[in-house]
């Protein structure tokens, strides 16, 4: 199943709002983006209603949790993932998809501070969809496949070893992003040069992580304090 025309399940169920209704919907979500961007996921909902004009009530009526919110922000994002993914899968040069695969990847974390936390993190299944998550599963696992197929991935990693670089990218992105905003990317081809099946002199001294702990270690995205009670409630 593609995923190039995925909706959010809010853009999904949604009516038609009015017009004033669709100029706050608009100007939330565009305050938002900017705003986790800028701070990550913890991203104060409060300073992002200001920032819109509206009051916190407008902002909880059109996104009653910061999980909508965070759908609604990236699942395009995720969506241009997939896309960069299934393209990768499809190259006939295993070893240019396996790059372009993790370029792309590296490249939504370095532009966008809740993207970079958000890789890291586990999600309620609501969030961003289960079925795109999946996908990028089953992606990832083809775009390995193909590579160590063609004998130019070495055959000791496995689809979690990408875990490392996801992991290790997310901490280079955020300690330069003020002084080199694009060393990241240094990083990552000196990574990818480790993938290398050529590169592959020494046994690796550790089994890979299994899947599940690679689950284990995710953190998960909860509510802040900031969501409970009164606070949903209009002033």
């Amino acid at each position: 199943m593609s995923q190039r025309t995925v909706l959010s399940a809010s853009q999904a169920s949604a009516k038609p709002l009015r017009r004033d209704a669709q100029r706050n919907r608009d100007a939330i979500v565009c305050a938002a983006r900017t705003a986790f961007a800028e701070q990550g996921l913890g991203a104060s909902l409060e300073g992002v209603a200001r920032e819109a004009g509206v009051a916190i009530g407008t902002l909880y009526r059109h996104f009653p949790s910061r999980l909508d919110l965070i759908e609604e922000l990236f699942t395009a994002k995720f969506t241009d993932l997939l896309v960069a993914a299934e393209d990768a899968a499809g190259m006939d040069d295993a070893w240019r998809g396996f790059c372009h695969y993790l370029e792309k990847l590296c490249e939504l974390q370095a532009c966008d501070r809740a993207f970079n936390d958000l890789i890291s993190a586990r999600l309620p299944t609501h969030a961003i969809g289960r079925n795109m998550d999946a996908r990028a599963k089953e992606l990832g696992a083809q775009i390995f496949r193909n590579a160590q197929e063609q004998g130019v991935l070495r055959d000791d990693v496995t689809p979690e070893d990408l875990a490392f670089v996801i992991w290790s990218q997310a901490g280079i992105i955020q300690a330069t992003r003020t002084v080199a905003p694009k060393a990241w990317r240094r990083h990552l081809h000196l990574m990818l040069d480790a993938f290398r099946a050529d590169c592959s002199h020494e046994e690796l001294p550790e089994p890979p992580l299994t899947a599940r702990q690679v689950e284990q270690m995710l953190t998960t995205v909860e509510c802040p304090e900031e969501e409970c009670g009164e606070c949903h409630e209009e002033a």
